[in-house]
């Protein structure tokens, strides 16, 4: 296991494609852009992807956890029907 160690120049950890399918393609451009512009980067030459990166992140993590809360619902609906058997069936005995 290779641990990576951030350096001072790094304003955030490496963008993974595969970790945000739904902004892969404004991942690339950004990446690109700190690629062809090493020096303006830091004068905002790439804020506006930075900008809509950040939309992108905030739009996926609002469907992981819409995603995530209607799964819990259904975990839910699904232990209140079991305790609802075992009650019944405690009640027969």
């Amino acid at each position: 296991m290779q641990v990576r160690v951030p350096t001072s120049l790094e304003m955030h950890p490496h963008l993974t494609l595969h970790r945000h399918p739904m902004c892969a393609e404004i991942i690339e451009e950004f990446q690109k852009c700190h690629v062809d512009h090493p020096i303006k980067k830091f004068f905002g030459e790439c804020t506006d992807l930075k900008i809509k990166l950040d939309r992108c992140f905030r739009q996926e993590k609002a469907v992981k956890r819409k995603a995530n809360f209607e799964e819990s619902m259904k975990f839910k609906e699904r232990l209140q029907a079991y305790k609802k058997e075992m009650a019944e069936k405690e009640n027969e005995s």
